[in-house]
């Protein structure tokens, strides 16, 4: 069953719009979100292309669509959590701006949706050690997570 995860926050993005173009503010100090800064990076994952899933120990990530959209994949493997076990799925894009902040323990991925490339920023509260990296791989068909990703939705 999809559902909202707990510990999950979306930031809904407001775009200011003149003649120029927009203005967004992404992530701020006074929204209380991010614990620690640690890193950013940008990614670009092309037309259907799947990226998941992986978690952190120590680490939580806030995703942020730029341009296209994708489909974002949470899976609650937290031992304490009320929603262990259980999926979440978040649309994103351009259209949509938003801002989504996931906990360390929450197994994460998306596939990229519509004709166009993905742009994505990445926000992390720790740095990535390339020598002892903070990132847990799973199958993005692990039957454990059961995420129909042509379906969107839980097996």
């Amino acid at each position: 069953m999809d559902m909202e995860l707990s510990g999950v926050r979306i930031k809904k993005l407001v775009k200011y719009h003149d003649e120029r173009g927009y203005f967004m503010e992404v992530l701020r100090d006074d929204d209380k979100l991010l614990s620690k800064f640690g890193q950013t990076a940008v990614s670009l994952t092309h037309q259907g292309v799947i990226k998941a899933f992986h978690w952190h120990k120590g680490q939580d990530d806030f995703f942020f669509v730029v341009s296209g959209e994708a489909m974002v994949v949470l899976y609650d493997r937290r031992t304490n959590s009320p929603t262990r076990g259980k999926t979440q799925v978040i649309s994103a894009s351009e259209s949509d701006s938003k801002l989504i902040y996931i906990p360390k323990g929450i197994a994460h991925g998306y596939k990229v949706l519509g004709d166009k490339p993905v742009l994505m920023i990445y926000h992390m509260t720790e740095s990535y050690d390339v020598k002892n990296p903070d990132e847990e791989r799973i199958d993005f068909d692990d039957k454990t997570i059961g995420f129909d990703w042509e379906k969107g939705c839980s097996l």
